[in-house]
């Protein structure tokens, strides 16, 4: 078992439950779960732990909001998001640490800068079936910030905003594709040696959090508007954004 010291264990607590209503309840805020662990852990080793915790609020998620999946959306962002996880495992191979947070953080600035812009100047447009060039960016930067960081959340949450999924559509579509994707990640994390034993060690500690703030996050869910949703999401996107830039 990792050595902490006990307001380390605390924010990692935070930041397990985070994840879990991240799943189910606020996409966005899990880049600050990825901040959170980055600050505790090493970076790359941090990857590895989080990877892990991901993938059981995932299955919550899935469980919760099967049903509510647009698999079209999804066909259609896949080859993308597969080549950006191959483009992601190359970096992670040559980058260090510093470079990671860096580039993970001006990424992110960068897509909330074009998603705004885009509501705001092409309201005429129907965003309800967004263009493939942007399902090819978006599907490419996700799967990119996905496999270096766990940070494909705020990357993708402006893509279906942008597409104006209600509530419910955007969760489910969002459950399925980090459930897929994070699965098709471990392989690759194994042979990055960012998946260890004191890891794993410290997510069984760590996974009965995620499970209470995933069920957690059905109720908050059914209670949150529509415009309060997407304002939770720009929200929570910008401060994880933020803190890998200054960090």
């Amino acid at each position: 078992m990792p050595e902490l010291a006990w307001w380390a264990w605390l924010l990692l607590a935070v930041a397990a439950a985070i994840v879990g209503l991240s799943k189910t309840a606020v996409p966005g805020a899990g880049t600050v779960a990825v901040a959170i662990f980055a600050a505790v852990l090493p970076a790359k080793q941090s990857t590895g732990t989080l990877l892990l915790l991901l993938i059981v609020a995932d299955l919550f998620a899935v469980t919760m909001y099967r049903r509510h999946a647009n698999w079209r959306e999804l066909l259609r962002l896949a080859p993308a998001v597969v080549a950006g996880v191959l483009v992601g495992v190359v970096f992670l191979w040559f980058a260090d640490d510093v470079w990671v947070k860096r580039t993970i953080g001006v990424i992110l600035f960068a897509v909330i800068a074009i998603t705004l812009l885009r509501r705001r100047f092409a309201s005429g447009v129907d965003l309800a079936r967004p263009h493939r060039v942007a399902a090819a960016t978006y599907g490419t930067l996700g799967g990119f910030t996905t496999m270096v960081a766990n940070a494909a959340g705020p990357v993708m949450s402006m893509y279906f905003l942008a597409a104006r999924f209600p509530v419910k559509e955007f969760l489910g579509t969002a459950a399925w594709l980090f459930a897929i994707v994070n699965l098709f990640k471990v392989p690759f994390s194994i042979g990055l040696g960012i998946i260890t034993v004191p890891g794993l060690l410290l997510d069984a500690m760590l996974v009965p959090v995620v499970i209470a703030a995933a069920l957690a996050g059905r109720w908050i869910a059914d209670r949150l508007d529509q415009k309060g949703f997407e304002r939770l999401v720009i929200v929570f996107t910008i401060v994880g954004a933020t803190y890998l830039l200054v960090s």
